[in-house]
């Protein structure tokens, strides 16, 4: 069963941008920090974002200021907001959510994003 559900990713040239989306239930989302990865081809997964049930949010060094990430709780979704896209951050993205307590974490299937002219 698909707990969390990605979408929005696709191709953009260089210098575009992109809103990624993750749905998820509501009983993930209120209990969950939401977070955001990425993994490029023949690389390790890496980690892109997170936001906390508060709204806390913290950044990887390398992306702030391009990327942001927000979570709308009467949609109980998390975006990714991504702008003066590179063609290095071409991957799939991936939304994660990690559950207060339990530290049980869900992964979504990954969606797309190729940053190319």
């Amino acid at each position: 069963q698909v707990q969390l559900v990605e979408s929005g990713g696709g191709l953009v040239q260089p210098g575009g941008s992109l809103r990624l989306s993750c749905a998820t239930s509501v009983s993930i989302f209120s209990t969950s920090a939401m977070g955001w990865y990425r993994q490029a081809p023949g690389k390790e997964r890496e980690w892109v974002a997170t936001i906390l049930r508060g709204g806390s949010r913290t950044y990887a060094d390398s992306l702030k200021g391009r990327f942001t990430i927000s979570r709308d709780s009467a949609k109980n979704t998390v975006y990714l907001q991504m702008n003066n896209l590179k063609p290095e951050d071409t991957a799939t993205y991936f939304c994660n959510a990690v559950q207060s307590g339990t530290s049980y974490t869900y992964w979504g299937q990954g969606t797309q994003v190729t940053v190319s002219s």
